[in-house]
């Protein structure tokens, strides 16, 4: 599977052409069967409406076949964390050995230095919170640590006083504008939806926003706006459709470009015996690293070179 064309299936091609045959200009082929545009008894929305359920239709196999190959993605990244995790783990911990025996023998700061970074790879980078004890997570500094990398103590919110005005005008837009006196569904959530507004100011002591509150109010309800036409809706809907395909086809291109998704194009058919070709290479060099390992403690030791011990 692939991206822009790849990851697809018949399906979604054949929507995505009578996508493009509906949406013809004029003077378009009429596919075959639609008898209702052959003899002129089609409405002008009926073309569009039938593009829209063509690319509907090939983007709901297309959104299939990206998931589909996301899943293959997830499951392969878990199977070769699983698989060969622990072995790429011990290379690092080889390499760190390694190094840390090199330095040990030269005393060079260069080679103390890569052996403190090798090192540092092997170890687990600490939690936010592990490394600041409480004073942050990942959303950032506590309120309390703030305050005392500031030195200003921890005060609870002030409480608002409102003014007489602001107190006059609340209750003025709270009987003009009482949700209760609404007499059908729509005028009460217009209210209801004011009122929220309405408090939220007055909790502020907002006296300024109260005004402007009220002037809204007296000013009425906005006129309805003109709904758009059934053609604008579909084309609309065509270009919403248009818009979701190339965003799944980043997301197709994405997961093709990581490295688990290069590892599996690979091996598409057998993913399973690409992860054992793997396993074999790394305990490969796993072996190498030891001896390697053993060459330089033997060294260190006074020992045969090869650390055989003979």
């Amino acid at each position: 599977m692939a991206y822009a064309g790849r990851v697809t299936t018949p399906e979604a091609e054949q929507s995505q052409a009578e996508t493009a045959d509906a949406a013809a200009p004029g003077g378009a082929e009429v596919p075959a069967g639609d008898t209702t545009a052959q003899d002129g008894g089609a409405r002008p929305e009926e073309r569009l409406e039938k593009a829209v359920r063509a690319a509907e239709q090939a983007l709901i196999e297309y959104e299939i076949a990206v998931e589909t190959f996301r899943v293959e993605v997830d499951n392969f990244s878990r199977l070769h964390h699983q698989k060969l995790g622990p072995m790429y783990a011990r290379l690092d911990e080889l390499d760190a050995r390694i190094a840390e025996a090199v330095a040990a023998r030269t005393g060079d700061p260069e080679d103390i230095r890569k052996a403190d970074e090798a090192r540092a790879r092997v170890m687990p980078m600490p939690g936010v919170e592990e490394l600041f004890h409480g004073w942050m997570d990942d959303s950032g500094l506590f309120p309390e640590a703030v305050a005392m990398l500031t030195d200003q103590p921890v005060r609870p919110p002030q409480r608002v006083r409102p003014s007489d005005e602001a107190r006059k005008l609340y209750r003025e837009l709270a009987r003009k504008a009482h949700p209760d006196l609404a007499q059908e569904a729509g005028e009460r959530s217009r209210r209801e939806e004011f009122i929220t507004r309405v408090n939220a100011a007055y909790a502020r002591g907002d006296e300024a926003l109260l005004r402007a509150l009220a002037e809204e109010w007296a000013a009425g309800p906005k006129p309805a706006e003109q709904g758009p036409t059934p053609a604008e809706e579909l084309y609309a809907r065509l270009e919403w459709l248009s818009q979701r395909k190339e965003m799944l086809t980043l997301v197709a291109k994405e997961l093709e470009e990581s490295a688990i998704g290069a590892m599996l194009r690979l091996a598409p058919d057998d993913p399973d015996r690409l992860l054992d070709e793997i396993a074999e290479q790394l305990l490969a060099q796993v072996a190498e690293r030891e001896s390697e390992l053993a060459s330089l403690l033997a060294r260190a030791d006074g020992g045969p070179a090869d650390g055989t011990g003979a």
